[in-house]
């Protein structure tokens, strides 16, 4: 990490697991923050077996590990071991933030609640997610993006097509967003210690993260609001905001505000339509929405994608290619504002990775490096937290850390240091 960025000098202990927690720490260290990862010896994070689990997409490289905790030194430690505590509470002690997602019994269990931790170190920034809160009947119960931020706030219910099930969404959309919110509930914990010197505890859900991105219609269904049936794309509410198939089988999504109707209608080749009084405002376009969708499909299909994208672009008509992952990676617009950049420290199958969300102009990000093997920095960072090479030796031999080794050469990450 270079020594002039927006968080260089604050130190991070990162002991959640999966996507939501680790993903905000992340964040941090994109921006120069020192972040330690921490995992169970054995198994480890269970998100590094992500890539070997179906239906997610299988090649040579961990791809989700490294997008997830790139940037990060890796320890192994048995929190379960009661030596473990002498090593945490120094790790504690050194950070200024500490992020976990472990449930509350668990959390209780361990000694590593707020209650527990905060002494330590009145500074610290004490950061939880949890899958339902911290109240109520399911606070205790374990949560993943797909069961509270999907099923639980009405995501999955309200975003199928009519007739459908309920479809499984991509992993890790709704941990992604959960991230940013503990992110910038760290960030205001951190601008709160500038102006008192106190440290805090703060949180978030993936429940509340859930009904925040439904909250536009969660807000509607409070106002006793009376709702449109799941869309049907033959017989959608509005038919220019649909998705529409063209002649070589490829997907956009129409967008036509009221005010270009008729700069859409002449566009396509049917300036008839703008005359036609089934379809010459928005409340008859949605009364007669089957056969103006009708009308739509067959002229869609009648051309390429090439073709009406020149169409649209020349007329200013919003659509929204639907890319696959495989076209998302290549496309100019990503790759001009570093959306997707280089990884350095992988192989030919890890030369990239996707950047965190935020930009700041005139600062720039850290070089995104790779993921920590697990336990890779065990050793290095126990003789910096003041551990000297008999306790380090006495911790593996009781079990506290792994007795293994990883090489660090050419590891920007064995570059850092504690301070």
């Amino acid at each position: 990490m270079t020594s002039n960025n927006i968080f260089s000098g604050l130190k991070v202990l990162d002991l959640a697991s999966f996507i939501a927690g680790p993903a905000a720490t992340t964040v941090l260290s994109d921006f120069g923050a020192e972040v330690i990862k921490i995992e169970p010896p054995g198994m480890g994070d269970p998100y590094r077996f992500f890539y070997k689990t179906a239906p997610n997409p299988t090649t040579h490289e961990n791809y989700a590990w490294h997008l997830t905790n790139r940037n990060k030194r890796g320890m192994a430690l048995d929190l379960k071991s009661p030596s473990a505590a002498i090593i945490l509470e120094r790790l504690v002690k050194w950070a200024d933030v500490l992020v976990t997602n472990f449930p509350h019994p668990v959390r209780k269990k361990l000694k590593l609640t707020f209650e527990d931790v905060g002494p330590w170190n009145p500074r610290l920034i004490y950061a939880d997610i949890t899958g339902y809160g911290d109240h109520g009947p399911d606070a205790d119960l374990p949560g993943f993006d797909i069961t509270a931020y999907w099923a639980r706030s009405g995501l999955m219910a309200m975003t199928r097509d009519a007739g459908g099930a309920p479809t499984l969404p991509i992993p890790g959309i709704g941990d992604h967003a959960t991230a940013i919110s503990l992110y910038s509930a760290i960030v205001t914990a951190l601008y709160r210690r500038e102006r008192t010197g106190a440290g805090s505890y703060v949180t978030t859900s993936l429940v509340a993260e859930g009904a925040w991105a439904a909250a536009t219609w969660i807000q509607g269904a409070l106002c006793g609001a009376k709702f449109f049936p799941l869309h049907d794309r033959m017989a959608p509410p509005n038919p220019v905001l649909n998705p529409y198939q063209t002649a070589d089988d490829r997907w956009f999504l129409l967008v036509v505000q009221e005010k270009d109707w008729a700069t859409f209608a002449q566009t396509i080749g049917h300036s008839e339509l703008v005359l036609d009084e089934r379809f010459n405002d928005g409340v008859k376009r949605s009364v007669n929405s089957p056969t103006l969708t009708a009308i739509l499909d067959a002229t869609f299909r009648s051309q390429s994608l090439a073709y009406w994208r020149e169409i649209f672009d020349h007329s200013h008509i919003t659509y929204g290619i639907v890319q696959t992952p495989s076209e998302v990676i290549d496309d100019p617009q990503l790759l001009a504002n570093d959306i997707i950049v280089p990884i350095q420290g992988g192989d030919e199958h890890l030369r990239a990775t996707v950047s965190s969300p935020m930009k700041m102009h005139g600062v720039s990000k850290e070089p995104a490096t790779r993921a920590p093997e697990l336990g890779e920095h065990n050793q290095e960072v126990l003789r910096e937290l003041g551990f000297d090479l008999e306790e380090v030796e006495t911790f593996k031999a009781s079990g506290v850390i792994p007795n293994v080794k990883h090489s660090e050469t050419g590891s920007t990450q064995g570059e850092q240091r504690l301070a």
